[in-house]
C-alpha cells in the first residue's frame, strides 16, 4: 500500500495495524528530510505483526525518489553512454548503501526494457540501459548485482515489456502489436537472461495480442505470468504488478475486480499506490477467496521476507558518504 503523506496520524496507524500489509511503497509525497523518512520506516515496521517490505522507485535520473532529500544519481541512459562497466557496478552498490540506511529493503529497479524507440511517449527514456537486448542484459545485470550484494533486492520491470508501448499505460491501456518472434529476441531476451538472479519481477499493464489472444492486461493474463513467465521461463521468484491504479487498469476496472483478475493471473504481490479506500477493498476480498487461490503466493511471499535483514543503525556520517559518492558518480558520468 501507499501512504497519502509523510507522517502516520492516528487514523491510518490503527488502519494499518488492523490491515496488516505485506508492504508500503513510498513516493516524493512520503519524503520531507533524511531523519523524517528514517523515522517513517522504522515506524512502518513496527504496526505491522510480520516485518514489511519497503520499497521506492529509485532508478537513477527522474526516477529517483530520494531527490528532494539526497544528490540525484544519474539516469540509465547516461550510465550506458558512459560506457565504463564500474559506473554502473558503483551506482548499484550507493543505491544499495543508501537505500538500506533509510530502510528499504527493494527496489523497483532496474528497468530491463530496451530504447528501441525514443521517441516513444511511454515514460521510457531516459529509463533503458541499452538500444539492444544484450547491452541491457548485461548493463542492468551489473546494476542488478551489485544492488543485490549490497542487501537490497531487485525488481526487473515490465515484464513482457514496454520498449514499443505506443502509449503510457500510467493514462491508458495502451497494444503492443509485435510478433511472437520479435518479443522473443528483443523484448523477453533481457528477462530470460535476468529473471534467474533478480529477487522480483514487476508485470506492466499492456495487451500483446502475439502472447495472449483475450485483450486484457498483461498484469490479468495467466497465460503470460502463469504460462510464459513461470512455467516456460520458470521464474520461481516474487511476482509484483505495477500500480493498480494507473489508468490503464483504473478506467477499465473497480478494485475487487482487479484484486481477483491478479491474483487469478499469477501475482504474489498487488500494488495499490494511492487510495487507501483501494487497499481496504483489497483486504475484504482477499480475505473472501479460497485459500486454495492464495496459498502459493503467500507462501513466496514469506519466503521472499525470510531473505530480509533488518536496515543498519542510522549514522549521519553514513549518510554523507554515501551521498558524496552519489554526487561524484553523477560527475563522472557526466
Amino acid at each position: 500500500m501507499g501512504l497519502p503523506g509523510p507522517e502516520i496520524d492516528p487514523g491510518l496507524r490503527t488502519l494499518i495495524r488492523a490491515l496488516q500489509p505485506g508492504g508500503f511503497i513510498l513516493f516524493g509525497r512520503n519524503i520531507e528530510s533524511p531523519a523524517q523518512l528514517r523515522g517513517l520506516t522504522d515506524d512502518l515496521r513496527s504496526l505491522c505483526d510480520i516485518p514489511p517490505i519497503i520499497t521506492v522507485d529509485q532508478e537513477g535520473g527522474r526516477v529517483s525518489r530520494l531527490n528532494n532529500i539526497a544528490e540525484s544519481p544519474p539516469p540509465a541512459d547516461a550510465l550506458r553512454r558512459a560506457a565504463d562497466p564500474r559506473l554502473i557496478e558503483s551506482h548499484g552498490a550507493l543505491t544499495a548503501r543508501i537505500l538500506r540506511l533509510f530502510g528499504f529493503n527493494l527496489d523497483l529497479a532496474p528497468v530491463v526494457d530496451i530504447l528501441l524507440d525514443p521517441g516513444a511517449d511511454n515514460s521510457l527514456p531516459e529509463r533503458c540501459y541499452g538500444a539492444t537486448a544484450d547491452e541491457v542484459s548485461e548493463n542492468a545485470g551489473l546494476f542488478l548485482r551489485a544492488l543485490q550484494r549490497g542487501g537490497v533486492a531487485a525488481t526487473i520491470k515490465h515484464f513482457p515489456g514496454y520498449s514499443l508501448c505506443r502509449a503510457d499505460p500510467h493514462r491508458e491501456f495502451p497494444v503492443v502489436g509485435r510478433t511472437r518472434a520479435e518479443l522473443e529476441s528483443d523484448e523477453l531476451a533481457p528477462f530470460r537472461a535476468l529473471a534467474p538472479e533478480s529477487a522480483a519481477l514487476m508485470v506492466g499493464h499492456a495487451h500483446y495480442p502475439a502472447l495472449d489472444a483475450v485483450s486484457r492486461p498483461s498484469s490479468f493474463s495467466p497465460v503470460i505470468i502463469s504460462g510464459l513467465l513461470r512455467e516456460t521461463l520458470g521464474y520461481r521468484g516474487l511476482v509484483i504488478t505495477d500500480d493498480l491504479e494507473m489508468g490503464a487498469i483504473a478506467k477499465r476496472y473497480g478494485p475487487a475486480d482487479t484484486v481477483r483478475m491478479a491474483i487469478a493471473a499469477g501475482n504474489d504481490l498487488l500494488l495499490f499506490c494511492h487510495q487507501i479506500e483501494c487497499v481496504e477493498i483489497a483486504v475484504r476480498t482477499l480475505a473472501r477467496m479460497p485459500l486454495a487461490q492464495i496459498e502459493a503466493p503467500l507462501a513466496r511471499i514469506a519466503a521472499f521476507k525470510a531473505t530480509l535483514s533488518l536496515p543498519p543503525a542510522w549514522s549521519d556520517e553514513e549518510f554523507r558518504s554515501v551521498n558524496e559518492g552519489i554526487r561524484r558518480l553523477r560527475d563522472a558520468v557526466g
